[in-house]
C-alpha cells in the first residue's frame, strides 16, 4: 500500500460510498455536534502517526477491509457494520464546555459516556497513556486519558484532534471484543501475532458483553451530555 498524507481514505476493495466520515474539515463549527455513527463496510483505521505498512494489504484485499487515516492519534481501530457504538463529539473553542488542557477534554468526554452507559463500577482514566503489548498498533490494547474500563479491561477508546476552532473527540465502544480480526489484518511476525492472540483477549471487554444495550437505538448518549438541547445531532 502505497503512502497516503493526512487523513481520509487510504484503500477500497470496490466504489467508495458517500463522504469520507474521518475528513474533520465539516466540523469547523461554532456550535456543538454529536455524530452518532456506524459504516456500510469494515474499515480498519489508523491512527495519525501510524505508517500505511502497519498493515497487511493483502489481508486487506481478501477480506475486503477499506483502510483508512483519522487525525487523531492513537493505536488501530476496526469498525464493522453493527458492531459498535461509535460517535464523534465536536466542542467549538469558544464554548464554555472547551478546554485547552487536551486530557482534560477526554476526561470530560469519558464522564459522558460514562453517564450514557450507566455500568456499575466503570472508571475513567484521568492518568497519561499506559503502554501494554500491542498498543503500539492496537488502540484497546492500552489504555489513554479519558478512556473507560471495567475491572482493568477497556471499554470505551478516546482520540482526539484539536484546532484553533475547537476539538474532536471520536469515541467508540466494541458490542463484543475479539481482537482476532484486527490481528489478522497487520503486518506482524509469526512470533508477535501469537504473543498478542494470548494477550490481548482480556484487556478489552464489549459493552453487550457486560449486559449493556449496545445500539444507538437503546444507548442514549444524548441525554447524558450537558444542555442536551444545544447540540445540533447527526445520525449517519
Amino acid at each position: 500500500m502505497g503512502a497516503v498524507p493526512g487523513s481520509r481514505l487510504l484503500s477500497a476493495p470496490g466504489p467508495r460510498e458517500g463522504p469520507d466520515p474521518f475528513d474533520v474539515e465539516s466540523f469547523r463549527s461554532a456550535r456543538r455536534r454529536v455524530v452518532l455513527r456506524d459504516v456500510p463496510a469494515p474499515v480498519v483505521v489508523l491512527g495519525s502517526t501510524q505508517p500505511d505498512d502497519v498493515l497487511d494489504a493483502d489481508q486487506l484485499r481478501r477480506r475486503g477491509v477499506r483502510a483508512a487515516r483519522r487525525r487523531s492519534g492513537g493505536g488501530a481501530v476496526l469498525l464493522t457494520p453493527g458492531a459498535q457504538l461509535w460517535a464523534d463529539l465536536w466542542i467549538p473553542a469558544d464554548d464554555p464546555l472547551w478546554s485547552r488542557e487536551p486530557r482534560r477534554s477526554a476526561v470530560v468526554a469519558g464522564a459522558w459516556w460514562t453517564r450514557a452507559l450507566g455500568l456499575d463500577g466503570m472508571e475513567v482514566h484521568g492518568g497519561a497513556s499506559t503502554p501494554a503489548p500491542g498498543s503500539d498498533m492496537i488502540c484497546f490494547a492500552g489504555l489513554g486519558p479519558g478512556e473507560l474500563s471495567v475491572e482493568g479491561r477497556k471499554v470505551v477508546g478516546l482520540a482526539q484532534w484539536r484546532s484553533r476552532e475547537g476539538v474532536l473527540v471520536h469515541g467508540c465502544a466494541y458490542r463484543e471484543w475479539d481482537p482476532g480480526p484486527i490481528l489478522e489484518l497487520l503486518a506482524l511476525p509469526s512470533a508477535r501475532r501469537r504473543m498478542l492472540a494470548v494477550a490481548l483477549p482480556g484487556v478489552a471487554v464489549g459493552v453487550g458483553d457486560l449486559g449493556v444495550a449496545s445500539s444507538w437505538g437503546e444507548v442514549d448518549l444524548l441525554r447524558a451530555l450537558p444542555d442536551a438541547q444545544s447540540w445540533d445531532v447527526v445520525r449517519a
